[in-house]
């Protein structure tokens, strides 16, 4: 009896607690917001522990306020470009799909505008300026433009994705954790609780580096303060000293996360092409050492940092040509013309 008066009345506060909070009846969001708010918890135990217990960063903070104001507005900063990079999309097919379509009709509407104000004789209406964003393809279907990205005689039925019933691009790939297919997949974060592709690896690279620079300074403070008791027994600082310990661990991982993107963006792959390439149907005979969607460093950095006003951008496959010409080993001439660039 009790138990089950025990089950009714947790059932019925569950219910009022779904229905104030709609985030918390779906599984996935409910635990994406569990680990947003355990890496929050993280951060403030980090820092809270360390001003509690570290007397000489508050007589500096007295003398030099701007050093910690630093160290705080880097915090908030990490925290921030956290959210916001959680929140951000990755760039769906689906999402790119529509836009496209919304183009077409929009160029149609506008060559149908034009055609009326020629026949009346006043000045033409100039064509449709949308579709530069997908490749100056202005007025084709998805099915046409993604398959003229594929070399010519490319099965159809090859590019369609099972689960979502739509045309995947180059480099698309279903994540199966948010049940989507992302443009420029890298991989699914489950920190961030999203995917990591073509709309947000460059919020994601910004937060890596954010965090490990936090990561550092926090790791530096915590040696400086334990240097400067070291004189006492190790048991009065052993709150520092395990907090400590997991922090080095989390350092030495991000600045090789850190490296790892920086890696893969100056050669313009993705963390996924380079682990699953053998099994990738368009990278399986290209050499390991040839980067296929490379454009040199310079350009590649370029596409990454201000090629995000447009996240549906799409990329064809390379032809042979370009393949050949991108695995011709360099020479002092190449380098002096910066062709690696």
């Amino acid at each position: 009896m009790v138990i089950g008066l025990c089950r009714s009345f947790r059932d019925r506060a569950l219910d009022r607690c779904y229905h104030c909070f709609p985030c918390l009846s779906d599984p996935a969001r409910r635990s994406s917001l569990v680990l947003k708010v355990t890496l929050v918890m993280l951060h403030l135990v980090y820092v809270g522990i360390l001003f509690l217990f570290d007397s000489d960063l508050i007589d500096k903070t007295k003398k030099e306020p701007w050093y910690t104001a630093l160290y705080l507005l880097l915090f908030f900063a990490t925290l921030v470009q956290y959210f916001i990079t959680s929140g951000s999309s990755p760039g769906y097919v689906l999402d790119a799909m529509r836009a496209v379509n919304e183009t077409n009709v929009i160029c149609k509407k506008s060559s149908m505008a034009k055609t009326a104000s020629s026949k009346n004789g006043s000045l033409p209406v100039e064509g449709c300026q949308s579709g530069r964003n997908f490749q100056g393809t202005d007025s084709t279907s998805w099915t046409k433009l993604v398959m003229d990205m594929y070399p010519p005689g490319t099965s159809i039925r090859s590019c369609i994705c099972p689960y979502c019933n739509v045309e995947q691009p180059p480099r698309a790939k279903h994540c199966y954790d948010c049940d989507k297919c992302v443009l420029h997949f890298d991989h699914h974060c489950v920190w961030l609780g999203t995917c990591i592709g073509q709309g947000n690896h460059c919020k994601f690279w910004w937060y890596i580096c954010e965090e490990s620079a936090l990561c550092l300074w926090t790791g530096i403070l915590y040696i400086t303060y334990l240097r400067a008791n070291i004189s006492r027994a190790w048991w009065n600082d052993a709150i520092a000293i395990l907090l400590l310990i997991p922090l080095s661990i989390f350092i030495v991982f991000l600045l090789l996360l850190l490296f790892f993107h920086s890696y893969l963006i100056l050669t313009n792959q993705t963390t996924y092409e380079l682990v699953r390439r053998r099994r990738i149907p368009y990278l399986r005979g290209i050499p390991e050492r040839v980067y296929p969607f490379s454009k040199g460093v310079c350009h590649n950095l370029y596409d990454f940092c201000c090629g995000g006003s447009n996240i549906y951008s799409l990329e064809p496959l390379p032809s042979a040509q370009e393949l050949e010409e991108k695995s011709r080993p360099y020479t002092c001439l190449d380098v002096l013309t910066c062709r690696c660039c």
